[in-house]
């Protein structure tokens, strides 16, 4: 620990022992942060585990009817369906405010239809293919969103320990070594003036006392 250059008075003693509260009260709101923080961060990566999951067997199940329609249907066919997009999408980003963290929030706005094609060619499992991909498509961004808000949760929880421990072992510390320090030479220097006074009565006396025997 480190003791601050200061000049041992009392007024500093009170301004040091005004700092030294304000650091506990911040150190506590900030440690009630950090574990409000750190829940909402479990239970974000909790749900993120469990997206996941659902996005990979999305995709499976999406490969799989898309691999399913292409053996079926002509390849010229497929290719000339699936050539011109008649659906067009587009992503809005807000974000919202929680405990200091903004937290993103991901819309997906589209138009057209994606089944724009004709069903005289076409075959019904193109047609869950497109949509079990369509489905995929809104999970993965859903995780995007999740993943983010993670992110950003977690360089927050991480910013906020460092001033947790900057205070717990660095600032509250050398305020209290400080104090500690001033408290000490108040008291020296409240002895040394007794002494001093002492002595100059001791003077005092002597010559009070020369002083008469010398009348007498």
């Amino acid at each position: 620990m480190a003791i601050k250059s200061v000049t041992a008075t009392r007024m500093t003693m009170l301004n040091l022992k005004n700092q030294a509260k304000v650091a506990r009260r911040g150190h506590k709101l900030l440690k009630d942060k950090q574990d409000g923080l750190m829940q909402e961060f479990l239970q974000i990566v909790r749900k993120a585990k469990q997206m996941r999951q659902d996005v990979e067997k999305s995709l499976q199940e999406a490969n799989s009817a898309f691999l399913e329609a292409q053996a079926i249907m002509p390849k010229s066919i497929l290719e000339n369906t699936l050539s011109v997009p008649s659906q067009t999408l587009s992503l809005q980003v807000t974000t919202k405010n929680v405990m200091s963290v903004r937290i993103p929030k991901f819309e997906l706005q589209s138009s057209g239809d994606a089944l724009h094609y004709g069903f005289a060619q076409t075959r019904g499992e193109l047609d869950i293919a497109i949509k079990k991909f369509s489905k995929v498509f809104q999970l993965l961004l859903e995780l995007a969103e999740i993943e983010k808000s993670a992110e950003n949760l977690a360089f927050e929880i991480e910013k906020t320990r460092r001033r947790v421990n900057a205070l717990e072992h660095r600032l509250i510390p050398d305020l209290e070594d400080t104090l500690k320090y001033i408290a000490m030479k108040l008291t020296e220097t409240e002895r040394s003036a007794i002494v001093q006074v002492m002595a100059i009565k001791n003077l005092l006396e002597k010559q009070e006392k020369a002083k008469r025997q010398a009348h007498a």
